[in-house]
């Protein structure tokens, strides 16, 4: 197989392979997917013939995302992702248990967004600063 990048399509694949590796292992401890590491490794070994070798660091038989890179601000985007995604399931969990409470129908959409939209304004305006659990 043959694909044909220019020098910034090659950086952004850098992106998503590294963003979508993270999403799939970053969490599995040691029962990581070893397909997506490896891919990740050919995909980083090619930074260096791509114009890009500060990217890219080489430990004997492996290539991998350098210090440069991973301080390069891919976990900014990274968390501002899981942001987004905290809020958004947070919110739906929140209207989901009020409809609950309050005996409404579960699959009535325009509720349920009605109220997540609630949520994610406050959210937006205060983060997670006003919310408080009973225990």
């Amino acid at each position: 197989m043959d694909i044909k990048l220019t020098a910034s399509e090659f950086r952004h694949l850098l992106d998503l392979v590294y963003i979508g590796n993270w999403i799939l292992n970053s969490t599995r401890g040691s029962d990581r997917i070893e397909g997506y590491d490896l891919l990740q490794e050919k995909i980083f070994a090619l930074a260096a013939q791509n114009g890009l070798p500060e990217l890219a660091q080489t430990r004997p038989g492996r290539a991998l995302p350098s210090r440069a890179y991973e301080e390069g601000g891919i976990h900014d985007a990274i968390a501002d992702y899981e942001d987004a995604v905290f809020f958004d399931i947070l919110a739906e969990e929140l209207a989901r248990r009020d409809m609950t409470d309050e005996h409404l129908n579960p699959d009535d959409i325009s509720e349920l967004t009605a109220r997540m939209d609630s949520y994610m304004s406050e959210f937006e305006a205060n983060g997670v600063e006003n919310i408080n659990l009973d225990l």
